[in-house]
């Protein structure tokens, strides 16, 4: 991965972790459930999706999985080109 990218992404994160340090302890539940309570955990879950979003693009799940991937294609591409003479043989003792 570029550098650049990563420390984008190390940046963004940590200022939804900043946000979210500020924001969680305003957010009051001792009444019970409200529209501003309500509110404060919904906006609290997507700040804990995009501080995942992030932690999984800057541990680079993503970059091991796209490899794997490329190693399964080529290996299915070998199979293929191997497998490509053998049947252009058979259909020419065919005819």
């Amino acid at each position: 991965m570029k550098k650049g990218k990563k420390i984008k992404h190390l940046l963004y994160l940590i200022v939804v972790l900043a946000m979210l340090v500020y924001a969680l302890p305003l957010i009051s539940f001792s009444g019970g459930w409200s529209w501003t309570s309500a509110f404060g955990a919904a906006w609290a879950l997507f700040a804990f999706l995009v501080i995942g979003a992030h932690l999984h693009y800057l541990l680079g799940v993503d970059e091991e999985k796209q490899k794997t991937l490329d190693r399964i294609k080529a290996a299915k591409i070998r199979q293929l080109q191997l497998k490509w003479p053998e049947e252009s043989q058979r259909s020419q003792e065919n005819m």
